[in-house]
């Protein structure tokens, strides 16, 4: 899930190299927060969010799958 989430925001942003994505696991629940340079964050959130709202349906199916439940969180 961490390779996915990675995956789709280098092919979002203009600096690929910035974007650090971490994986917090818990007991039931996976949070993974994605890092991007400061200038890429209004791309990986888009417009109203729905940037963020997508990669967050697609990280929720692949999570379910697999029989886990997983939470992205994008940081500054």
């Amino acid at each position: 899930m961490r390779d996915l989430i990675e995956r789709i925001a280098k092919a979002l942003v203009d600096f690929p190299d910035e974007v650090r994505v971490t994986e917090v696991d818990g007991e039931r629940t996976t949070v993974l927060e994605l890092r991007v340079a400061k200038g890429d964050l209004g791309k990986v959130i888009g417009k109203q969010g729905q940037t963020a709202r997508s990669m967050r349906t697609i990280l929720g199916a692949a999570a379910t799958k697999i029989g886990k439940r997983a939470v992205l969180e994008i940081l500054e």
